[in-house]
């Protein structure tokens, strides 16, 4: 494993179970063949104590050479920490991955996995109204806008257009109120997220933090979680629906995404209802009906809270790849044609744009050289 400011651990936890073929045919950098297949009944590896680290990147399949051209990529932008793994194991660090910073959108992405249990139990009906559930905000909602479903909250869907109690999103782009019934028209949207939160608390009876502590953290084991520090915020006279900040460390949103990649097992338990992980990755919105006009026709489409790779713009190798994406750098991705998650963090004094990050997942896929290594 090539590792640049990171820590080291060798302490994994292993179970038998299972696993999907994985089989990529790049033909690109480091003239890469077909990975081999992890045939049923393989061992499964999730993190224990800590990750364990791949010691030699071509007994996974990796090119030494092609992973440590990385660093320099990384020290040429922004990246305050970035860390890839295979099959379970670290491949690839880069950067202080167990400081904490918070998540920005991230955090919805990780709603969305939230949301599973409480659905799968009937806790929560993602065909509930607005209106059934009693909700309105600051400035009111139309009749219109309170039939918006919870379903349309969490897909981006639900056509309500009132400001929002924090920036970062595409508002500025909506069209005028009450002119989209609700389930039609995609758009990214902090009002939906947020009431998505508020939604979540009001069904569930819990805090937002503390289903993340019972439901994640604790089953995963995270390493670096700080539960005090987690508290919403925002401005309640924009919108009573205030924003869910999460603050965690790269290393443990790798767990996240391995959790995500194993569809919602770790080791004996199943955290994530069967088929919930996929059913929040799969397109609702394809890329030909994103919105603003301009994400049209480009290589993201949009699931539960989660960016989806769709369409003919998608990267070769990246197909049925999908990512949680937060301002400033803030990501999750999980690749599994390769059986790769990729977390990479930058404080919010700098900038990590997407281009950028995904010169770091072109770079990680082009190391890929399978049985030629």
């Amino acid at each position: 494993m090539l590792n640049r400011g990171g820590r080291s651990g060798h302490v994994a936890r292993r179970r038998t179970v299972p696993l999907w073929t994985f089989v990529l045919a790049l033909g690109v950098g480091f003239a890469c063949s077909p990975a081999p297949v992890v045939e049923s009944g393989a061992e499964a590896v999730y993190p224990g104590a800590s990750w364990e680290r791949i010691a030699d990147p071509a007994s996974a399949g990796y090119s030494a050479e092609g992973l440590e051209a990385i660093h320099p990529y990384v020290d040429g932008i922004n990246t305050s920490a970035v860390m890839a793994a295979v099959g379970g194991r670290v491949l690839f660090e880069h950067g202080p991955v167990d400081s904490l910073s918070y998540l920005a959108s991230v955090r919805k992405s990780i709603l969305a996995m939230l949301y599973g249990n409480y659905v799968e139990d009937g806790t929560i009906d993602l065909e509930l109204t607005l209106d059934d559930l009693g909700m309105d905000d600051v400035q009111g909602l139309l009749p219109t806008e309170k039939r918006a479903r919870v379903l349309d909250l969490v897909t981006a869907r639900s056509g309500i257009y009132h400001p929002a109690s924090n920036a970062g999103d595409n508002l500025a782009d909506a069209p005028p109120r009450g002119s989209q019934e609700p389930g039609t028209y995609y758009l990214y949207s902090n009002w939906d997220f947020n009431a998505s939160g508020a939604v979540f608390e009001q069904l569930s009876g819990r805090n937002i933090y503390d289903a993340l502590e019972t439901d994640l953290v604790l089953p995963l084991g995270f390493e670096d979680w700080d539960r005090s520090i987690h508290r919403k915020s925002g401005d309640a006279s924009r919108s009573r629906n205030l924003a869910y900040h999460m603050t965690l460390s790269t290393r443990d949103m790798a767990r996240i995404g391995h959790l995500m990649l194993r569809g919602g097992v770790w080791e004996d338990e199943r955290v994530l209802p069967q088929g919930w992980a996929e059913r929040i990755t799969s397109v609702v919105t394809p890329s030909e009906e994103m919105n603003p006009e301009g994400l049209r026709g480009g290589e993201f489409g949009y699931g539960y809270m989660w960016w989806v790779w769709d369409g003919p713009a998608v990267p070769e190798g990246f197909e049925g790849a999908y990512s949680g994406r937060g301002a400033y750098g803030q990501f999750i991705t999980v690749i599994p044609s390769l059986d790769m998650v990729v977390a990479h963090k930058t404080v919010p004094d700098a900038q990590t744009p997407w281009g950028d990050y995904m010169g770091i997942l072109t770079r990680l896929v082009e190391a890929h050289c399978g049985a030629d290594c």
